[in-house]
């Protein structure tokens, strides 16, 4: 499956991303989506498929209030620009996608690996031989796509396999649930995994909460 523009993967990682974290439908928008997430210091996010100038500063300015957040998918230097002092950047972001493929998982000694299902979304935790926390991750099939969320290993458990373990896991969780193409929103310290194991960026993924200055 491949995807025909910057909006309609979006979408795709939109309809998955609230499926993973529980989040109310989204709401179509003319300028993209919002999602209603129902966190404290995160109650909606307003997830922009219109990348131009005008759009970008009329949202920002209708939707501005204190736990919004918005996301765009375009240069970050003139979105920042774009909707001003009262928006703060979090780090960078892209928006990634590959052609999922079952892979072979060996898990390493010393560890143990752990999956289940709950509400569709699977979920993949590595715990050390004394039972600690050392890496987990969910996907969240929703049709021909998947979308991977929440990785993360503890810092005194990488550099041993354990994201690739996850990943690899994930991706076959993903293939019996009938989806043939995975997604996600990278972070700078999940990129170089995500590049080694065949995703490919298709655009920058900006995200900004309001912040008045």
């Amino acid at each position: 499956m491949s995807f025909e523009s910057t909006a309609e993967i979006v979408h795709a990682w939109v309809r998955g991303w609230v499926a993973s974290r529980g989040a109310a439908d989204p709401v179509h928008r003319p300028w993209g989506f919002t999602v209603d997430v129902g966190q404290v210091k995160h109650a909606t996010r307003h997830v922009l498929t219109a990348d131009d100038e005008a759009t970008v500063r009329k949202v920002a300015a209708e939707v501005a209030a204190p736990t919004v957040w918005l996301k765009a998918f375009t240069d970050p230097d003139s979105v920042v620009e774009w909707v001003g002092p009262d928006w703060a950047v979090d780090e960078p972001g892209w928006l990634m996608s590959t052609e999922l493929r079952r892979k072979r998982t060996v898990v390493p000694d010393g560890y143990t690996l752990r999956t289940w299902t709950r509400g569709g979304v699977v979920r993949a935790l590595v715990v050390g031989a004394d039972g600690s926390f050392a890496a987990r991750a969910q996907i969240a099939p929703t049709g021909r796509t998947a979308v991977v969320d929440q990785v993360e290993t503890a810092p005194e458990h990488r550099r041993k396999g354990l994201g690739r373990l996850v990943m690899h896991t994930l991706h076959n969780a993903a293939l019996d649930h009938g989806a043939t193409v995975g997604v996600l929103g990278g972070t700078p310290d999940g990129r170089a995994l995500y590049e080694s194991l065949g995703w490919r960026v298709h655009a920058p993924l900006v995200s900004l909460f309001h912040r008045p200055a």
